[in-house]
């Protein structure tokens, strides 16, 4: 049997969802669909390229291989369908202050490259300012942590990630508890995700809180902490990006959080739209 751009992209899929189940929920699939596609294109080209395991699927490095190939060419597809139809090539897009813009310079290179029309308008600020904003029909898509809370909005889960508060002044004490007792919060906005978790943990330990200080410079505040000026929250994946020396785990019951690739329910994606998240899926966003 010949392989389809259908196959092509249902490989893709698994291989970035690093499940089958995720993938078929992506696509709207049977699980026994979506396993037959993998088990065809397995059989065509004669090599494993998935190994199994328990909770999800890795590819071999034939499978590393092939999933390269295919995404140049659903690049090149969803380019060719872009260019026959002429769409507009506008992208208005959003993402957390602190994940950052430049993390998605690469797929807006690579589309600048190829459509010289290519416009994009990108604003960062909280999750919920990104949620607002598409909500009324200012941004189309964003990339935001946090939680499925807007039932006006799609939320498709790309990575999990965990919370750590942050501060200079958290060690040396016996236990969290303690450590928190009294610190000055550094906060971006009370209305991030960062600033609701704190005070949950805050409220449900009975913990007495220091002063309030907003910092609107992501960067500097990070920096501030370091220093021991007091003490913040922030997703673990940052910490390297932000050379973050002191932390500790956010406690268990509030550690876990998503990265969520969101816009207006019923929002039909269109063939730009689709190329940058394939561009964005395939950089390391956890």
């Amino acid at each position: 049997m010949n392989i389809d751009m259908n196959d092509i992209r249902s490989f893709i899929t698994v291989a970035e969802l690093k499940s089958i189940t995720a993938a078929a929920h992506k696509l709207n699939y049977l699980q026994s669909n979506m396993t037959a596609k993998i088990k065809k294109i397995e059989n065509h080209y004669k090599k494993q390229l998935f190994i199994r395991k328990p909770k999800g699927v890795d590819l071999t490095e034939s499978g590393m291989q092939l999933y390269t190939q295919y995404k140049k060419m659903m690049f090149m597809w969803e380019e060719t369908e872009n260019k026959i139809e002429q769409q507009t090539n506008i992208l208005r897009f959003g993402t957390n202050t602190s994940l950052g813009g430049m993390r998605f310079y690469t797929p807006f290179q690579q589309l600048y490259s190829t459509y010289p029309d290519f416009s994009v308008t990108i604003k960062t600020g909280t999750t919920g300012y990104i949620e607002d904003e598409i909500l009324n029909g200012r941004l189309d898509i964003g990339y935001v942590l946090g939680y499925p809370t807007q039932k006006n909005l799609q939320y498709i889960q790309k990575a999990e990630d965990e919370l750590v508060i942050i501060g200079k002044n958290l060690i040396n004490h016996e236990n969290l508890k303690n450590s928190l007792a009294h610190q000055n919060i550094l906060l971006a906005s009370e209305a991030c995700c960062y600033a609701t978790i704190l005070n949950h943990i805050y409220a449900d330990e009975q913990i007495p809180k220091g002063d309030l200080t907003h910092i609107y410079d992501h960067e500097a505040l990070v920096e501030f902490t370091q220093l021991g000026m007091g003490i913040s929250m922030i997703a673990k994946s940052l910490l390297s990006k932000f050379k973050i020396q002191y932390y500790q785990d956010a406690p268990e019951a509030y550690r876990k959080i998503g990265l969520y690739l969101i816009a207006r329910s019923g929002h039909v994606f269109t063939p730009i739209e689709k190329q940058f998240i394939g561009l964005s899926d395939a950089l390391d966003l956890s």
